[in-house]
């Protein structure tokens, strides 16, 4: 009950900024997703496709015109009713993830299941019509298929974390994103950005440190794989500007196209690759856990379908969450996810939290948002430079 009590900090964090949480009329973000880097210029790659690549945290959202909204009361009912769906599915995948994970612990096998449960929401779509289908090239494909490779680098390191530590302690490390993603795209796109907003890398990396050496169920196997996904996130983000900038990619590819191929692509990387690391060995822990009594074969059956289903959903519904407000609310919204994901799943597992790991994912959380409001800072500067230029030619 005390470390609950002492949990609520995190909470504070999040509602001190929650006064942004309005939709926008006038511009909208386009990138769901964990909080990520991106440069300064976008380097032609269209709003909807950064988007796709973000939406799990790569690349970083990009900012246009968006049509006038219709505004009022029952606009913004909407857009908290799609930010509570996104929270729902989010949470609902981490306890259900979890769970699958302390039942059978074949992280590569239950990352693959719930990567290629996607595949049996957008094919039907495809199939009837209902969403048209993608039309790609050999080498369309090829460009995809290490941007996908990275894609599926985000998601098992995220999967073999939550299953070698708390949920908690893997989404403190995961708020380390941006020190990652900045490193990466000053030594491969030779990006530098303005000091103020490396200046706000120091509260991510003091709090997660600070996080992490207090955290009492902290593992090597957790922390390095929360950073697997981190690195693999900040490569997609990168790999997309080097390799998709500018450049048509086949056709009817709008963003939630794009990160349906990239699941397609992912399943077909994570299957043999799970059968080759842990082989046939989860069907014969399922077996073992009915037979023992510890879980039902529905019950096993139902976590493995509901970790998919909601890994996918909240990816689909974080489409439609954050295409309607700004670039302001979206920096929040995020810092909100993470913190409700965080209390979520101390209160479903009663993860204790000590002191010094509330204080250090409270410092990493802020240290977040302080980012995400700088990028989009300095973007807004840049952009007034460019223009002023323009009008002086």
């Amino acid at each position: 009950m005390f470390a609950f009590k002492r949990v609520l900090v995190l909470v504070a964090l999040a509602t001190a900024a929650s006064g942004a949480f309005v939709p926008s009329n006038s511009v909208k973000s386009v990138a769901p997703g964990v909080v990520s880097a991106s440069s300064l210029s976008e380097g032609g790659l269209d709003a909807a496709t950064q988007q796709a690549l973000s939406v799990v945290g790569g690349g970083r959202k990009k900012v246009e015109p968006a049509p006038p909204a219709a505004g009022g009361l029952g606009e913004t009912l909407t857009t908290a009713s799609y930010f509570a769906l996104w929270y729902l599915f989010n949470i609902g995948y981490n306890i259900y993830n979890k769970k699958c994970l302390n039942a059978l612990a074949f992280p590569w096998t239950i990352a693959a299941i719930q990567m290629a449960a996607g595949v049996f929401y957008f094919v039907p779509l495809w199939l009837t019509g209902l969403r048209k289908a993608p039309k790609l090239s050999k080498d369309d494909l090829m460009t995809l298929f290490p941007i996908a490779l990275c894609h599926t680098g985000v998601h098992v390191g995220a999967v073999i974390a939550l299953g070698a530590g708390a949920v908690s302690f893997a989404h403190i490390v995961k708020a380390s994103e941006p020190v990652v993603t900045c490193a990466l795209n000053a030594l491969l796109l030779g990006q530098i950005l303005p000091l103020k907003v490396y200046a706000t890398l120091l509260p991510i990396i003091g709090g997660v440190a600070i996080a992490s050496m207090k955290e009492l169920s902290f593992t090597f196997l957790a922390l390095a794989s929360a950073m697997l996904s981190n690195v693999s996130s900040a490569a997609r983000g990168v790999l997309s500007k080097k390799t998709m900038s500018g450049k048509q990619i086949g056709e009817n590819l709008d963003a939630q196209n794009l990160y349906a191929v990239l699941t397609a692509i992912s399943t077909i990387i994570l299957i043999p690759t799970a059968y080759a690391i842990e082989g046939t060995g989860l069907f014969k822990a399922f077996s073992n856990v009915v037979a023992a009594g510890e879980m039902t074969k529905n019950s096993l059956l139902s976590l493995l379908a509901l970790g998919g289903a909601t890994y996918y959903a909240y990816n689909e519904v974080a489409f439609l969450a954050l295409g309607k407000v700004n670039p302001v609310t979206h920096a929040v919204g995020n810092t909100i996810k993470r913190v409700v994901i965080i209390v979520a799943s101390v209160i479903a597992f009663k993860t204790p939290m000590s002191t010094g790991s509330i204080v250090g994912s409270s410092v990493a959380i802020a240290g977040t948002l302080l980012y995400s409001l700088a990028m989009n800072a300095a973007k807004k500067e840049a952009a007034a430079v460019v223009t002023t230029k323009k009008g002086k030619k």
